[in-house]
């Protein structure tokens, strides 16, 4: 648990945020996947891995970038978003990094099912893998830069500030340190008490 100090009111602003953001994108991926499309034919359901992905190879190099690209850009900002909304900094990166993914491919598992009601629309397990991998790369390629940077960032901004050891210390006002009390004696001793049966 993060303790609410004075970076508290930020880390929830961060927090709110980022739930915000997941929210909107979420959205919209909805809006553009789960909308009917009107087309006078579909392609069949594609079970087989990579089968997508080699049909849109033979395609030629561009169209084949801009297909496969789509699939890894969709889902792609929530490799950023949901950790973002996690809040957290101290964390570990292999951790973050599989619950981000696995969010994702829950994500993309959950559109793909929904598309198999939409008329146009029908379920492709290379987008599901293409949608999970770019939650992969896009975690993979900001996050640990990010969270690193907020690391260093958050022990420079303390150095001009006193560390206070308890709640009552930071209650003080400013001014001299006040000295240490001098010891009250040696500590008493209770004598040994039998135990009851």
């Amino acid at each position: 648990m993060q303790r609410q100090g004075k970076g508290g009111s930020a880390v929830i602003s961060f927090r709110a945020a980022g739930i915000l953001l997941v929210l909107a994108h979420l959205l919209l991926v909805g809006w553009l996947t789960l909308r009917p499309l009107d087309v006078p034919w579909v392609t069949a359901t594609n079970l087989e891995l990579f089968a997508g992905i080699k049909a849109d190879l033979a395609l030629g190099p561009v169209e084949a970038a801009r297909r496969i690209g789509e699939g890894l850009l969709l889902l792609a900002p929530l490799g950023v978003l949901l950790p973002m909304a996690g809040g957290k900094v101290q964390v570990s990166p292999l951790a973050s990094l599989a619950r981000t993914v696995a969010a994702g491919a829950l994500i993309s598992l959950g559109i793909e099912l929904l598309q198999t009601g939409v008329p146009g629309r029908v379920l492709d397990v290379d987008s599901l893998l293409l949608n999970t991998a770019g939650v992969a790369l896009a975690h993979l390629l900001v996050v640990p830069l990010c969270r690193a940077r907020l690391r260093r960032r958050g022990p420079r901004e303390r150095a001009g500030r006193p560390v206070a050891l308890s709640h009552r210390a930071e209650a003080l006002p400013p001014g001299p340190v006040p000295a240490e009390e001098p010891a009250q004696g040696s500590t008493p001793t209770i004598t040994r008490v039998g135990i009851a049966p």
